[in-house]
């Protein structure tokens, strides 16, 4: 979704700043894109280590000046059995890139774009956190930890000019999906989610589901009994578990890298074009 956002906000003609792991390879696919260099920074961070991420954050405005829209797009998804020891590890992992990785994302701009009096931190969360799902413990409650955190931080931030928008994804076609063996209703294209993301931002949206069936769909979940609820998720298939890996390594990206792309993880951005505007900031996971 990152590498969808990033495309689709060059395309528009904002100067953009993009934070991955693994710097070259980023670099290799903005060129493999087309995209403008001249209106491309480029930046390495660990999204798992808030130092990291922060620093790259205020390299961006050094360069750049401070954005106008930051997307915090990290996360990653695995199954969980809470019986296993191991999958207290993983669930580390997730909740350290899922809501920690998005609150470092933000914590730089926050002072700046408050001090200027405009700005939008765009949190991409999920309609995963809504509810829980059986073996999904670790990413439904990294989720619903999103969108608590961006809920909070709106209100934190209200009447100060600056717009806190969480985006809450239904199924999207990426490599994250790609290994899913159940049923994925009204799947997106990661393009699709794009252009539909990116229209909710420039709405000013403070909260939009993508797409409006999956909301549909969320909000009768909640409504349901937890005897009906448990009934019907019962035996659902699940993701699969994941041997973890120590916090001081590098985590999976947001949506898993297919071969030969980069793991882009967002687009943070400016308008060159508008009188006043800077250019973008980065974004992380």
């Amino acid at each position: 979704m990152g590498q969808a956002l990033a495309r689709r906000y060059h395309d528009a003609g904002w100067r953009l700043a993009l934070v991955a792991r693994r710097q070259q390879a980023m670099a290799d696919w903005v060129q493999r894109q087309g995209l403008d260099p001249a209106r491309i920074t480029l930046h390495a961070a660990d999204v798992t280590q808030p130092d990291s991420v922060i620093a790259a954050a205020h390299a961006c405005m050094a360069s750049q000046g401070v954005p106008d829209v930051v997307i915090a797009n990290a996360g990653i998804s695995h199954g969980m059995d809470s019986s296993e020891r191991a999958d207290l590890d993983v669930m580390q992992q997730i909740l350290a890139t899922n809501v920690l990785g998005m609150a470092a994302t933000f914590q730089a701009f926050i002072r700046p774009m408050r001090e200027r009096g405009s700005g939008s931190l765009v949190g991409i969360a999920s309609v995963a956190g809504i509810r829980g799902l059986p073996g999904h413990g670790a990413y439904c409650s990294s989720k619903a930890a999103a969108l608590t955190y961006c809920e909070s931080l709106r209100g934190e931030l209200h009447g100060s000019g600056v717009r806190v928008v969480t985006l809450l994804p239904g199924y999207i076609a990426t490599p994250m999906t790609a290994g899913d063996h159940f049923s994925l209703p009204f799947l997106l294209s990661a393009d699709q989610f794009a252009e539909r993301a990116q229209r909710a931002i420039a709405a000013g949206a403070s909260y939009r589901v993508i797409p409006w069936q999956m909301g549909v769909v969320a909000k009768l979940l909640r409504l349901l009994p937890n005897a009906v609820f448990d009934r019907l998720f019962a035996g659902r298939p699940r993701k699969p578990r994941l041997t973890p890996r120590p916090l001081t390594g590098v985590v999976a990206p947001a949506d898993p890298v297919a071969p030969g792309t980069p793991d882009v993880p967002a687009a943070s951005c400016a308008d060159p074009d508008t009188p006043g505007h800077h250019p973008a900031p980065p974004s992380t996971p």
